[in-house]
């Protein structure tokens, strides 16, 4: 496997420049399921998932990966592959930590003509591998000594879930009504994907929605429709599409348009249905595809409405 490399070098280079606490103490990153007990003085960061003291320059960036991460991660922490990242190791030890198997890597790098110390705690946290990075400034360690980092290090914690309404806080807009459906996933930011959940039969398809937020759009309204058929054409998992209806309408008080469609799943060849919406304003646009078996678009097709009609931009 190659994947975890590209994992750990993510983790170390995602810094913003500029007695062990039970699980109930830790603090949470928004749409994190692993936290800590920052040390006195930092605060959760707005602008990465972590924590920090901005005029310290002191931050906390905290990755959740899979499990099958650890391994990878744990082979590929040599001094030479940190080096090459500008981390040169001083020690690496392997510890006993609250959640499972851990290693933790401390060093120094450069940055600006300014000397860092770093901290990097991989855990093995059961179905997910915490990984925390810790850069303390050497005019910080006074405020931030080696004790207080360790002590955070070793209060981490895993959550079971998100809550849904911290998921979709995370969104530039918000979901008023959810139709019975559930938060699949989201994409902090930009998108959320509302399902069914997994059906009985896994061959299945599950009614589904997706919402999403993205920059552009045309300013005349007589290139909207080609733009809705562009963007409709990057559906996935479709085949056999059939495009039943296209047309401009206004969707929230703002000019839209919408295209229905039939289709084949790509995996099972069920027949589906599927409803695109695209809501214009200003520089970005509203995109919501909805799918479901075609035997059950009625009752489907009123629920994907009830979402569209209950979003708002924040």
């Amino acid at each position: 496997m190659t994947l975890a490399r590209p994992f750990f070098v993510i983790a170390l280079l995602f810094m913003p420049l500029a007695a062990p606490a039970q699980a109930a103490d830790a603090v949470y990153p928004a749409g994190s399921r692993v936290g800590v007990v920052p040390p006195p003085g930092m605060t959760v960061s707005s602008s990465f998932s972590g924590f920090e003291d901005r005029d310290k320059r002191v931050a906390f960036v905290i990755v959740a990966l899979p499990a099958v991460a650890y391994p990878e991660i744990e082979k590929s922490a040599t001094p030479e592959s940190l080096q090459k990242q500008g981390m040169t190791l001083e020690t690496r030890e392997d510890i006993t930590h609250p959640l499972g198997k851990a290693f933790l890597l401390l060093g120094h790098q450069q940055v600006e003509g300014q000397r860092i110390r770093k901290w990097v705690l991989v855990v093995a946290a059961g179905e997910l591998t915490g990984l925390i990075t810790v850069q303390v400034p050497e005019d910080a360690q006074s405020a931030y000594p080696d004790a207080a980092i360790r002590t955070a290090l070793m209060s981490a914690a895993v959550r079971p879930i998100v809550p849904v309404e911290e998921q979709l806080g995370m969104l530039p807009f918000r979901v008023g009504e959810l139709a019975g459906f559930k938060v699949g996933g989201v994409i902090a930011g930009r998108a959320v994907m509302l399902t069914d959940g997994k059906p009985d039969d896994s061959k299945a398809i599950d009614t589904h929605i997706l919402v999403a937020i993205a920059p552009g759009a045309p300013a005349q309204a007589s290139d909207r429709g080609r733009f809705a058929h562009e963007v409709f054409e990057g559906v996935p998992n479709l085949k056999e599409l059939r495009i039943s209806s296209s047309e401009a309408l206004r969707i929230g008080g703002m000019q839209g348009h919408q295209i229905m469609a039939r289709a084949r799943d790509g995996a099972t060849g069920d027949e589906v249905t599927i409803v695109q919406w695209l809501r214009f304003g200003g520089t970005a646009y509203l995109h919501l595809v909805g799918v479901a078996r075609s035997e059950s678009w009625t009752q489907a097709y009123q629920r994907f409405r009830q979402v569209r009609d209950g979003i708002e931009l924040r």
